[in-house]
């Protein structure tokens, strides 16, 4: 099976324990290791594939206890950089009764920032066929020139770029920088998600079916997905469609659904040994179905990294709905 490597940050959610309340009326949070790039390496993992992870912690307890978890959910940490010079990310989560989050980052001197790609090994790479990164960390920095990097390593290395913009509007100054962050990078990736909320702000489009033509004409893309929440998900290539209307369940939490989803779906390509432009109608339908239950599945419970579930759990969840 494919390995793949995660770029990006890696940061502390902290997670109301009570539902319903507004961030400034949430008396009482439990730590969690998170991060999107982080989450779909230790969701990847905990499937059984092999991943690792590229980004940069503080020299500080936060940082501690993040190498600490991605190593136990089994991510490599070779490439985990640390540092006195800047902070581990953290963010602070609101849950809504329906498990959905308003969240309030602390970034402004953020350690995964600052990776600069020289501090990084030159086989970083050599042993990974994957690479996934998401929008976060594409702000003006060293982080975001460690982004072009690498892809072009991969890319020159024909590994399967994936891209999911995961767009956390607070994080940047104006829309318009976050906008041009995301055109910046989607033309590198094979693999291009974005969610039914997103669509519009990256495309111009209200259709995700009037969006394909220009996403597809992108240098490399050859699959889009597309994720509709509680409503499942569409999955396109060029030459099939794939759609699954999802699992209906009571949210807990949504936290790193999303990034558990695309994990799975990327889980499930790891193991085709063609072209992705092959991918079989039945095999993208197994696949989507496959990644909507892992999806529901992680809402079941609080946080993310670390509560994803393993592949026993997931097969008798589809079993049993």
């Amino acid at each position: 099976m494919k390995k793949l490597c995660a770029v990006g940050e890696a940061l502390i959610d902290f997670v109301p324990m009570e539902k319903g309340q507004r961030l400034k009326d949430v008396v009482t949070f439990k730590r969690v290791a998170g991060g999107a790039p982080a989450n779909v390496a230790g969701a990847f993992c905990k499937l059984g594939g092999r991943a690792k992870m590229i980004t940069k912690l503080g020299n500080d307890a936060f940082g501690d206890y993040i190498e600490e978890t991605l190593r136990e959910v089994g991510i490599e940490t070779d490439s985990v950089i640390r540092t006195d010079d800047a902070d581990t990310s953290l963010a602070f989560v609101s849950l809504a009764a329906d498990g959905n989050r308003d969240f309030m980052f602390y970034r402004r001197n953020c350690s995964d920032l600052s990776l600069d790609f020289s501090e990084l090994n030159e086989d970083v790479l050599d042993d990974c066929e994957i690479l996934h990164f998401c929008s976060v960390s594409l702000k003006e920095s060293p982080m975001k020139n460690t982004h072009i990097e690498l892809i072009k390593k991969a890319s020159e290395k024909r590994m399967i770029i994936s891209f999911d913009p995961n767009l956390r509007f607070s994080l940047w100054e104006n829309e318009a920088d976050l906008k041009a962050a995301v055109k910046e990078f989607l033309p590198y990736a094979d693999i291009i998600k974005i969610s039914d909320e997103e669509l519009e702000f990256i495309t111009g489009k209200q259709k995700i079916e009037d969006a394909l033509e220009d996403l597809f004409a992108l240098d490399k893309c050859k699959i889009v997905v597309y994720t509709k929440g509680a409503d499942g998900a569409e999955v396109y290539t060029k030459k099939a469609v794939a759609k699954h209307d999802g699992y209906k369940v009571d949210a807990v939490d949504t936290t790193g659904a999303g990034d558990s989803f695309i994990a799975a779906l990327l889980y499930k390509i790891a193991d085709f040994e063609d072209g992705l432009e092959e991918l079989p109608e039945e095999f993208i339908y197994d696949a989507v179905k496959f990644a909507n239950a892992y999806g529901a599945l992680t809402t079941q419970k609080q946080g993310a990294l670390a509560s994803y579930a393993n592949m026993e759990d997931t097969v008798k969840f589809m079993e049993n709905n």
